[in-house]
């Protein structure tokens, strides 16, 4: 795990419901907002000072709201300290209101230098080597495209050799959603405060933040639990999270106290693909599992995992029928991986659907087997289950839902509690920052979780999740709880790998070894 996300709080909250903690703040606690935004500048500083303890020169660019006022105090405390500190002003000192306008005041106080973006392009090239530029441009607030002189002087930032640290939230990223705005600054560091912005840990988000470090500005924890705070959107959950759930096995466990999965996939030059997912379950603690696919692929399996069973379709007297006996034994399913869309992939399939359905069997599905389920979900015949849960990356949640995977990008929280509501039981959205969505007594949940990495851009890393989800919900862990856990699970076996070999090369099974490690914290 990372260690910045270590220290991170686990509620998420969007920029309406931060601006509202603020009040809390202010009206209910008493606390002054200009007290606030000098803790808020002077966490900044001393952040910047501890990363880059070199720093001789500060370009600060502020723009016309409270962000600009935390700009202004991380000036004038430089100036404290003897550090040239210059504000590059998008809007002039005396349009400012409120505490950015008292912060103002204060810098000038120090004798703070403003000058304007066109001032600074024209003397770029004389820029000091030990300059740090801190981005104050915009807040939380920010819900239009960036143009004018904000966009240049984001791209005058983007473009500087000199580190770079924002005030809250890179300017140009969505709050919300994690989504640049036509153009964001990218930053080294990213300072947040009060409530975690849900946008900073998912979508893109995490190209512009860099290190992510968050101050409560040294607000009472009352605050977050009065009757006028907000409830947070979406729980951070990562590995600590996940381990919670783990327990040892009993010393007089035996096979069949620990589930039967069954997995269904491996169309003709798939065959990888179940057999990653059927891996990951066995390695994620199911006591059985079971493989149907095709007959040809029964050679490669057995030979790399001999402790697999498998059913080929292509034996003497095989019918979707005759795999019937088998699926109705299971604790947990699994249907997509390399299935295919194809008539034997359909019938495979149907017969799974009207299996789990009788039964009451738990379901993962994931790759083609979405595409499936999509098809027989349009448009009249829409399939909405407790009992399965949905894995889908943000294309084929756009067939999912009939939207475009732009769209599903476009504010990915709302779109997972859209699949959650049309298709029911518990949805994840796949991507950097992955969302959960499920359901308890009719009021949705939220989940984002902080692991994982780059190197998980590769084909089977889908495969290998959806067995180990499997293998928790055979061990008889709710639908809930073994998508969050997994989801965890294998986005820091990711990190583990990428730690010791780097993320560039990383193989979907290259995850096996750390998973049985993190599914067994005791050890």
């Amino acid at each position: 795990m990372s260690d910045f996300s270590n220290r991170l709080p686990r509620d998420l909250y969007r920029a309406a419901q931060v601006q509202q903690l603020d009040q809390v703040a202010i009206k209910d606690f008493g606390i002054p907002g200009f007290k606030l935004m000098q803790t808020a500048g002077a966490a900044c500083f001393d952040t910047l000072m501890e990363a880059w303890p070199q720093t001789r020169h500060l370009l600060v660019f502020c723009g016309a709201g409270n962000n600009a006022g935390d700009g202004y105090i991380i000036a004038g405390l430089a100036k404290e300290q003897g550090i040239a500190a210059e504000v590059v002003q998008l809007s002039p000192g005396q349009n400012l209101k409120g505490d950015a306008a008292t912060a103002w005041q204060w810098a000038l106080e120090k004798q703070v230098l403003t000058l304007t973006l066109s001032d600074l392009i024209k003397r770029q090239d004389s820029i000091h080597a030990n300059t740090v530029l801190v981005d104050a441009l915009f807040g939380t607030g920010l819900d239009r495209e960036v143009e004018g002189e904000y966009a240049s002087a984001i791209e005058f930032i983007n473009q500087s050799d000199s580190p770079v640290l924002a005030v809250d939230i890179p300017s140009g990223l969505s709050a919300d959603t994690g989504r640049a705005l036509g153009r964001a600054v990218v930053a080294d560091i990213t300072v947040t405060f009060i409530g975690l912005k849900q946008g900073l840990l998912t979508n893109s988000g995490r190209d512009y933040i860099g290190q992510l470090i968050y101050h409560d500005l040294d607000v009472p924890p009352e605050i977050f639990h009065s009757e006028s705070s907000p409830t947070a959107s979406a729980q951070r959950i990562d590995i600590n999270y996940a381990l919670q759930f783990l327990r040892p096995r009993a010393s007089s466990s035996h096979k069949g106290n620990h589930g039967h999965v069954v997995l269904i996939g491996g169309d003709y030059s798939y065959g990888g693909a179940i057999l990653m997912a059927a891996e990951a379950a066995q390695r994620s603690g199911a006591g059985l599992v079971s493989v149907i696919t095709r007959s040809a692929h029964r050679p490669a399996i057995l030979a790399r995992r001999p402790e697999l069973m498998v059913m080929g379709t292509e034996d003497e007297g095989f019918h979707p029928d005759s795999m019937v006996g088998l699926l109705e034994r299971a604790d947990a399913l699994v249907l997509g991986p390399g299935l295919g869309r194809g008539q034997w992939s359909q019938q495979l399939f149907q017969a799974a659907l009207a299996v789990q359905s009788a039964g009451d069997i738990p379901l993962v599905i994931d790759a083609d087997g979405l595409q499936l389920l999509a098809d027989k979900g349009s448009p009249n015949a829409r399939l909405k289950r407790d009992n399965w849960i949905l894995t889908p990356h943000p294309g084929e949640a756009s067939i999912l839902l009939g939207v475009s995977s732009e769209e599903i990008q476009r504010d990915r929280f709302e779109s997972v509690s859209r699949l959650q509501k049309k298709w029911g039981g518990a949805c994840l959205l796949k991507g950097s920052g992955s969302l959960i969505c499920t359901q308890e007594e009719g009021e949705q949940k939220l989940f984002l979780c902080s692991e994982g990495n780059p190197g998980m851009a590769s084909g089977g890393m889908g495969d290998v999740l959806s067995g180990v989800i499997a293998g928790l919900l055979a061990n008889e862990m709710s639908l809930e709880d073994s998508l969050c856990c997994a989801v965890c699970i294998h986005g820091e076996a990711a990190d583990l790998s990428a730690q010791e070999l780097g993320a560039k090369g990383m193989a979907a099974s290259d995850l096996f070894k750390y998973i049985r490690q993190l599914i067994n914290p005791s050890l």
